[in-house]
């Protein structure tokens, strides 16, 4: 089946008021524009470089989304076009982006990452870290904090999958009753979207189901 085909049949897939952001990270120029030519304008990368010579070649209408874990000192080389960053993981990073979005006179979208998974090898915030960087955000008028993100364990224990991926939408609705610009709940992956889906997310990440393996 070709990228074609199954970006189709994932968009097919998923009810209209969810978000694809298809994880075009190691995949071609040319693989990109065969997603494209079939509509998909959200693309997501996880490495700043990668995604910038990507941006400058690829057509001006797709819109950029970091969603790797995002080093202070690269901020500066995607704040004039990223469309939205998913990692915001510390209030420093929060100023760095504010700064850099500031003097590409751009207001930056961004969402909070949260911990929700087991492993150790995950970035995220704590929910408790994470309403604190929230209140204090507000000052920052160059970034907004549209939502929050969330990666499930890696198991095949779906249960286990259900309760993350609950726990983080119940945190949403708590925060959104006190910070009314929460609209993004990024959660759910190839193997776990339709979880995610029917656990309140409203934008999905997906790589391999679209472009097959990682090169």
């Amino acid at each position: 089946m070709n990228i074609k085909t199954r970006i189709k049949e994932t968009l097919n897939s998923i009810p209209k008021y969810v978000d694809l952001v298809a994880i075009s990270k190691t995949k071609s120029s040319e693989e990109i524009i065969q997603a494209y030519d079939e509509g998909q304008r959200i693309f997501g990368e996880n490495k700043v470089q990668e995604m910038t010579e990507k941006q400058q070649i690829l057509p001006s209408d797709i819109k950029w989304h970091m969603v790797g874990h995002l080093q202070r000192n690269k901020v500066k080389y995607i704040a004039s076009y990223v469309s939205l960053i998913h990692s915001v993981d510390s209030m420093k990073l929060i100023i760095e982006i504010n700064k850099q979005a500031n003097k590409n006179q751009r207001i930056i979208p961004c969402l909070l990452q949260i911990k929700i998974a087991g492993e150790t090898t995950k970035f995220g915030l704590s929910e408790d870290d994470a309403t604190q960087l929230l209140e204090n955000s507000i000052k920052y008028k160059n970034i907004k904090i549209n939502g929050l993100m969330g990666m499930a364990s890696l198991t095949k224990n779906e249960l286990q999958i259900h309760n993350e991926f609950k726990k983080l939408k119940n945190f949403f609705d708590q925060l959104k009753s006190k910070f009314n610009q929460l609209k993004i709940l990024s959660m759910g992956m190839s193997s776990d979207y339709k979880l995610a889906i029917k656990n309140g997310s409203n934008m999905i990440r997906i790589g391999s189901q679209i472009f097959g393996p990682r090169n």
